[in-house]
């Protein structure tokens, strides 16, 4: 049995009665992290961009409602725009390196909405999503990552073609062509964050819309690669520049529930610079507000090689400052837990005289996701904060996601009714339906603070 072949086996007959009961909340609770900062993100200027594009290039009747303005497009130019949405803040879910949430919900809701899938098979299908995109983010990022390759765009048209597979309820055979097609359409770069532009927010969609791509040429009847992710040629080879063993890889599928990975954000910043942020939160707290000669921050080198971790500025973009370590622990150390509009404060001098004080250094006796820091007062002895954690540290459960989404959303002006009204619809979208998430949506919009 090939990769494919057991992948496909195993997420085309994914259902609640197979699929272990914390693995099916976890996926609730990933619903509503995507739809809480998605709304958070109303305010952010990537949507409406994104959709301007949408409507340009994918004109004719509406299928699916852009959540940004309530207007209505083709799944194609939803997914687009939508998932601009969710990746607007860079606070969206994380499974390791990739960002699947964000592809994968937005895609599955426009293909709900347009009519073409079920809302009974969200959940068993955006698991899929999850359990797909994880396997290979899990095996293959640590390799492909350091060559330049954005995880969440490699391996994210695999979860969205397994994702929209099931969805479509595409038998084990038809889902395997989708995920060789998948295969043959995977790729994205990281230089978007080497120079703190735009693209990275609007690769989801794009991805989203191949997965789909390769999802509904396998139901047309496409002949396509069967040993797409371990073959000569395949994925694992072209793109990490190793082999992928077969065996080893199948074993783990449905054994290692990736979905239990997946990770939430609580500050809208990169996903590696999270704990590093805890940490300076700790550090400010007993700093009292002495001053800072210097800092030192230790990451494992996977982390401080990632594009962008290293940069001190100048800044001009939100996509600059929240991926650099050395301005979001300046921006911590002297204002505190960061949020969207600490994240545009370029031109404070204080912050910039910092940055050039924060120094990042590779040490591979620190575990990814782990950081030491340590801070120098102009008075007083130093002051270190070494801080160990998982993802499970940052796997919330659907009551603590909400109360924290909550917050996040009272950033941006919006009453936690907003976020109440998104959790009714999270916790039972069979239930609710559609229409109540776009309600919700509708009710947000006005309040946002632009």
């Amino acid at each position: 049995m090939t990769i494919a072949g057991e992948l496909a086996r195993f997420t085309s007959a994914l259902a609640q009665g197979n699929i272990p009961a914390e693995v099916w909340n976890k996926a609730h609770a990933c619903l509503l992290n995507g739809y809480g900062i998605a709304m958070a993100g109303l305010a952010t200027p990537y949507e409406p961009v994104a959709r301007k594009a949408a409507l340009a290039m994918y004109a004719g009747p509406g299928e699916a409602t852009l959540l940004g303005s309530g207007e209505r497009s083709g799944v194609t130019g939803t997914v687009l725009a939508n998932g601009a949405l969710f990746h607007g803040r860079g606070q969206e879910d994380t499974c390791g390196a990739a960002h699947l949430g964000a592809v994968v919900i937005p895609l599955l809701m426009a293909l709900i909405e347009s009519g073409r899938g079920r809302m009974a098979d969200l959940i068993p299908a955006l698991i899929a999503g999850y359990e797909t995109g994880g396997l290979f983010e899990e095996l293959l990022a640590g390799d492909t990552t350091p060559r330049g390759f954005r995880a969440t765009t490699l391996f994210g048209v695999s979860a969205a073609a397994a994702a929209a597979s099931r969805l479509l309820r595409l038998d084990a055979e038809r889902t395997c062509a989708a995920l060789g097609n998948a295969v043959s359409f995977s790729g994205g770069l990281l230089q978007t964050f080497a120079e703190g532009t735009d693209e990275w927010r609007y690769q989801v969609g794009v991805t989203a819309q191949a997965g789909w791509s390769a999802a509904e040429l396998a139901r047309a009847g496409s002949v396509s690669l069967s040993e797409g992710y371990e073959g000569a040629r395949g994925l694992a080879r072209a793109f990490a520049g190793r082999p992928l063993d077969a065996a080893e890889t199948t074993a783990k599928i449905g054994r290692d529930w990736q979905t239990l990975r997946v990770a939430f954000k609580p500050f809208p910043v990169c996903a590696f610079n999270q704990t590093p942020v805890t940490a300076a939160l700790v550090l400010r707290e007993k700093l009292a507000g002495r001053r800072i000669s210097a800092a030192v921050v230790r990451m494992n080198p996977y982390e401080c090689g990632y594009a962008g971790m290293d940069s001190k500025g100048p800044f001009s973009t939100i996509g600059g400052t929240l991926m650099s370590i050395p301005f979001c622990i300046a921006q911590t150390l002297l204002r505190g837990a960061p949020s969207m509009a600490m994240m545009t404060e370029y031109r404070d001098a204080n912050i910039n005289a910092l940055v050039e004080r924060v120094d990042l250094v590779p040490d591979p006796s620190v575990p990814t996701l782990c950081c030491r820091i340590e801070v120098v007062p102009q008075d007083g002895p130093r002051m270190t904060e070494v801080l160990d954690m998982t993802p499970a540290d940052y796997a919330y459960d659907f009551d603590d996601l909400r109360a924290r989404l909550e917050r996040t959303a009272a950033q941006e002006g919006l009453p936690a009714t907003c976020i109440d009204d998104l959790a009714g619809f999270c916790a039972n979208p069979a239930g609710t339906g559609i229409a109540a998430l776009n309600a919700a949506f509708a009710r947000a919009r006005p309040l946002i603070r632009r």
